[in-house]
């Protein structure tokens, strides 16, 4: 029974004599189990062993093989010389599953529209269900977005379930995001599945050959292993459940509901109006049998005095018979945003301005959040006439660099780029980054359109080779090569560039370094691959001290990872303050019945 004290590390143990005793995805610390055969057919099954005997296996079970369990079960369970009575054990397991479910219990967040608020709502539940000590995480079975991230293991998913997962003070993993659409052109996006890319496809192909086979298949996997390493799922719709012209094919919303049989509150946007009507009028237009699932309705994003509401909401609780669990008020933060129509103008404020470019597939635009924390405004531009006045301009990243390139022809911004070289500094990031060299060859099409070689910008030294079909996703660390201090972020890009300028950047790579990324021999050009390379301060002030009139500024010595915390704090607060909390515990544990 020592091992079971033992400090846990992760599974499974492939130096364990009797391997694959244990299997991927599962905690060794408890060997043996001390509740072996727990005889629980939701954990296991006999099977017949190489010795002819039935044995009980656990293959399938990730309960007593979670880390929160597991630590659970040995905290309770004595280290005798003989095992405890059968009885003992018994009472234990009930014990401990009554607080950590042997499956999660899962509520889904839905909206009324897109824009409704219900991914900060998913992260701020996330995070208040986290503080009462359950193991949660976020769940979108399928999200649309070019704003994306890499996790740990090296698989793509969308921005807002990594934030929601750092919300629930875990580790971003694909199966919190098993498919996300990028969109390539108006009509066509590529799917990564699992963190993967898997093919580009037209919108017929998704939904007409995809969703109702392979994506389900692929949803309820990510589902099922979710649900049995968690203790509660925080699972959030896309759109509107009640876009009647795809209900019988979309996967995002009420298909994934009814998979992982979770209750379903709305979350309605009051900042727009009408907030009573797009409640009603979307729970209305659902069949029956869906209506019956929603348990909640959120009114979030009020602005002023909610007291004017009380007569509407008793009518909305009144006619849909479905209460009315909370008034959110408006709060001001600067969490990042979801998709790039929730881009403001201008954002920040300061002496200093950072013109970034509106590429039209602008792609991780949140690797510009850091810069609020330097005091300095970011003027999101479309046109030249808006470059006049800036102190440095960003090509941000992009889903489609040959497509990019030719719009910053069409709206005469190549030009108006080229012409600011050596009056300030110019960084491009991933997609811009290839924009700024000297040219793009993509002889295959994998950017979409007709094989060619594409002229860049051509103020700096590099050339962008697009030659098959794969993705480069990693996070890095490393230092700036051209000063002092630490990088942090990650890559993900098609592509490969080669340049002939001095390195941006010093990684880590394989125990070893690399040189990343390109600076001209002025200082005042850059590109680099790194995404979230502002978030550290380094180079948030190497980049600020390249700017006309700088050099006086006092810089900010925060990591951004630290503001994105705090934030998540206030949002937390402030939606657990306004929600009724007793009552979402209460239809998380009913679930549906």
């Amino acid at each position: 029974m020592e091992a079971q004290l033992r400090d846990l590390r992760a599974g499974p143990n492939r130096e364990c004599p009797y391997y694959p005793c244990h299997f991927d995805g599962q905690d060794c610390s408890l060997c043996f189990c001390p509740l072996y055969p727990c005889l629980d057919p939701r954990l296991g099954e006999f099977v017949t062993a190489k010795s002819g005997k039935e044995v009980w296996s656990c293959e399938n079970c990730y309960w007593t093989h979670r880390s929160d369990v597991a630590s659970e079960v040995a905290r309770r369970v004595p280290a005798t010389a003989s095992p405890p009575p059968r009885s003992f054990l018994d009472e234990v397991k009930a014990e401990v599953e009554a607080f950590h479910p042997v499956s999660a219990m899962p509520i889904m967040v839905l909206g009324a529209t897109s824009g409704a608020g219900k991914s900060l709502i998913t992260a701020a539940l996330c995070r208040l269900f986290s503080d009462l000590g359950y193991n949660v995480a976020p769940f979108k079975s399928q999200n649309m977005s070019l704003n994306s991230m890499v996790t740990p293991a090296g698989g793509e998913i969308s921005r807002a379930q990594a934030l929601q997962a750092i919300a629930a003070r875990t580790s971003p993993d694909s199966r919190m995001n098993p498919i996300l659409l990028k969109p390539k052109r108006d009509d066509v996006s590529q799917v990564i599945v699992d963190g993967r890319p898997y093919r580009d496809m037209d919108v017929p192909t998704y939904y007409d050959e995809f969703t109702m086979g392979k994506g389900i298949e692929i949803v309820t996997r990510a589902w099922n292993f979710l649900r049995r390493t968690r203790d509660v799922v925080i699972i959030e719709g896309a759109g509107s459940p009640a876009e009647i012209n795809i209900a019988d094919r979309e996967i995002a919303n009420m298909r994934t509901a009814e998979i992982a049989r979770a209750p379903c509150i709305l979350v309605v946007n009051m900042e727009w109006g009408g907030a009573f009507a797009y409640a009603y009028g979307t729970i209305m237009l659902l069949p029956p049998e869906q209506r019956k699932m929603f348990k909640g309705i959120v009114l979030n994003n009020m602005r002023g005095d909610p007291s004017g509401l009380k007569e509407g909401v008793e009518e909305l609780e009144e006619r849909l018979g479905i209460p009315v669990l909370g008034i959110v008020p408006h709060a001001e933060h600067l969490l990042p945003d979801e998709d790039s129509q929730d881009l403001v103008k201008t954002r920040g404020a300061g002496d200093l301005k950072v013109g970034v470019i509106m590429l039209p597939r602008i792609s991780n635009f949140t690797d510009l959040d850091a810069l609020a924390l330097e005091g300095v405004r970011v003027v999101y531009i479309r046109e030249p006439r808006s470059l006049e006045s800036v102190d440095a301009v960003i090509v941000p990243g992009t889903k489609n660099t040959v497509g990019d390139l030719k719009w910053l022809h069409e709206r005469g911004l190549f030009d108006a780029i080229r012409g600011l070289r050596g009056k300030v500094p110019i960084l491009g990031i991933c997609g811009g980054y290839q924009m700024l060299g000297r040219e793009i060859i993509d002889l295959n099409g994998i950017e979409g359109d007709a094989g060619a070689t594409w002229e860049g910008l051509g103020i700096i030294d590099v050339t962008t080779r697009f030659e098959a079909y794969e993705k480069r996703t990693v996070q890095v660390t490393g230092r700036l090569a051209v000063g002092d201090g630490e990088v942090r972020g990650y890559e993900i890009h098609m592509g490969e560039s080669e340049s002939r300028e001095a390195p941006l950047f010093i990684l880590d790579e394989n125990g070893g370094t690399k040189n990343e990324g390109a600076i001209t021999e002025d200082g005042l050009v850059m590109g680099s691959y790194v995404h979230g390379l502002f978030d550290l301060p380094s180079f948030r002030q190497f980049f600020l001290s390249k700017m006309p009139g700088s050099s006086a500024r006092r810089t900010s010595a925060l990591d951004h990872d630290r503001s994105v915390e705090d934030d998540l704090n206030v949002l937390a607060s402030v939606v657990g303050l306004n929600l009724d909390i007793g009552r979402l515990l209460n239809i998380l544990k009913e679930g549906l019945r």
